[in-house]
């Protein structure tokens, strides 16, 4: 993977208390490594507090708040997991709108573990196939989506995973994913 892959791509990453750290913090730095442009986005400005499964660990800060920011300001999406992170993100109207403009758009969107619970209540999953932690493959098939037991799931604009254990093959499908979309819109405009 080249460094300057992502060049000028501006990725948001929408969390909260409770975020799966590994599942912020290795995609975030991939993203980096490959020349992004990345944003932490939460309700409130200062830090979110981390978690590996249901132990506190880390507090990471926060780049942004919903309310100064829009889903034009980027070109991709990263939603991490984590349970209790993605339970209250799914309910905050702001994250909702960010799902459902990027979905309208086609922009690209890497989503992992918990975090499907968030375009289940966006209501964007119609017709899609991905996977997520195995816990919540009910919600996912309820909500009119075809679910995967598989470490990565490609369907057009999303890249979806299950787990921890699935982030290197996850970061490596969300690199292609952002530098195959960010090419297409270069190219178009």
């Amino acid at each position: 993977m080249e460094n300057q892959e992502l060049t000028n791509v501006r990725v948001a990453v929408l969390a909260l208390d409770g975020v799966e750290e590994a599942e912020l913090t290795q995609p975030v730095e991939v993203l980096k490594t490959a020349g992004a442009a990345v944003d932490i986005i939460a309700q409130t400005a200062g830090t979110i507090q981390a978690f590996v499964h249901h132990r506190p660990s880390i507090k990471l800060p926060v780049d942004k708040i919903f309310d100064h920011v829009s889903p034009d300001d980027y070109d991709a999406l990263l939603l991490p997991g984590g349970a209790l992170n993605a339970d209250a993100l799914r309910v905050v109207p702001q994250a909702q709108a960010f799902v459902t403009a990027f979905d309208h758009a086609d922009k690209p969107m890497a989503v992992i573990c918990h975090a499907p619970w968030l375009l289940v209540s966006a209501d964007v999953l119609k017709g899609r196939t991905l996977t997520s932690f195995h816990t919540i493959h009910d919600d996912i098939e309820n909500a009119g989506g075809t679910w995967l037991d598989q470490a990565v799931v490609n369907d057009g604009n999303l890249v979806t995973s299950r787990q921890p254990d699935d982030i290197p093959q996850f970061n490596a499908e969300m690199i292609k994913l952002f530098a195959r979309c960010h090419n297409r819109q270069v190219v178009a405009t």
